[in-house]
């Protein structure tokens, strides 16, 4: 029978076995790498890894802890945490394991939660569900995502797109419209300007406003692991993109587009470079993500350059100890009530405890 370690990334010889287990797993997902993790970390956070490991099996399960003391309404829950995935796909990744060796994970992990006086857990899960030992908890469907899957030859893949988007990148192709691969961020000044700008048009919320910190670090930290796409026309950079790169998949991360370019579309073109890339370098799947709000906009663009490429994208959940877990709710409410607010948790929001406001009034 095998039994789970957690490593904790803080010390060295945890960090160094948690990179040795990342990089023999052929997949290697992004989502997974410890300098990923702390891009998204805060102040007081741990970033841990739950690893089974037997002859044949292994699983890695890379998270985040907070502190639940470090919210302003819960100082009465000291040694109290709660661990949540990174931005973007992640899950308990695994290959070669039987369901045995998965409900052995689960319930040394489980076990090592309650010890560590965790009350829930919330992931973002892969959307290759291949990758993940099966969910001990309560999946959740969130919304759809778009995955390009690059297993057919090229013209059948430009085939697949929609007229539209085959318009559009002839017409980007006449404009003179070029795509230049940075393999080392070498014009991250014009993507953090694209970038930010896009955000304001969109009036984004904050949590996108990444700093030109956090893609330094990254750029630092994840060597080999991400590629800037940048269309030009003439000599300037008019639509960007950031991806992630693992072994079989390929991420659409952040981007943008001049407004001003538009009609020239600069981001057609873009997205069908890096399919072709993606495809020349043999990987499996472009995945495009999904809308700001489900299925909008920004979703059926990303669904016209895979018309059938329509995949789920699930939450998992667990609370630890559903008794604490229903007083920091309370402990919360109450706390909101004496500063003069109402409060009311979304029906779907998890942590619960965790949601703002609804709306709020003075009482």
């Amino acid at each position: 029978m095998s039994s789970i370690i957690v490593l904790d990334a803080s010390y060295p010889k945890d960090r160094s076995l948690w990179l040795d287990l990342w990089a023999a797993w052929p997949e290697r997902e992004v989502a997974a790498h410890p300098n990923y993790l702390a891009l998204f970390a805060s102040p007081g956070d741990r970033m841990v890894c739950a690893v089974l490991e037997s002859v044949d099996c292994s699983v890695i399960f890379p998270l985040i802890l907070r502190p639940i003391a470090r919210e302003a309404w819960a100082a009465g829950f000291q040694d109290y945490w709660d661990a949540t995935s990174p931005y973007g796909y992640g899950g308990p990744f695994c290959w070669g394991c039987s369901s045995k060796d998965i409900s052995e994970f689960w319930l040394g992990f489980k076990n090592w939660a309650v010890s560590k006086k965790l009350v829930s857990l919330f992931v973002r899960l892969s959307l290759f569900p291949e990758q993940l030992a099966e969910f001990d908890g309560e999946v959740v469907y969130n919304a759809p995502n778009v995955v390009r899957f690059l297993d057919k030859p090229l013209e059948a893949i430009w085939m697949d797109y929609s007229h539209k988007v085959r318009k559009n990148v002839k017409r980007a192709q006449r404009e003179g419209v070029r795509v230049e691969i940075d393999l080392i961020g070498s014009r991250l000044d014009d993507f953090l300007s694209i970038y930010y700008d896009t955000m304001d048009r969109r009036s984004a919320n904050s949590s996108f406003y990444f700093s030109a910190n956090f893609f330094k670090r990254l750029i630092a930290g994840l060597s080999g692991q991400f590629a800037f796409f940048h269309s030009l026309h003439g000599e300037t950079v008019v639509s960007t993109e950031l991806v992630l790169i693992s072994t079989c998949h390929i991420y659409s991360f952040l981007g943008g587009t001049r407004a001003e370019v538009f009609k020239l579309r600069p981001n057609d073109l873009l997205k069908h470079e890096i399919i072709l890339w993606g495809h020349r370098v043999g990987k499996k799947a472009f995945v495009l993500g999904g809308g700001y709000g489900g299925i909008d906009g920004i979703y059926r663009y990303k669904l016209s350059f895979a018309p059938r490429g329509a995949v789920p994208f699930n939450i998992g959940q667990i609370v630890f100890d559903q008794r604490v877990y229903d007083r920091m709710i309370a402990t919360r409410h109450s706390w909101e009530v004496a500063k003069g607010r109402e409060w009311q948790p979304p029906p779907r929001f998890f942590p619960a405890y965790r949601a703002k406001s609804v709306e709020t009034r003075k009482i």
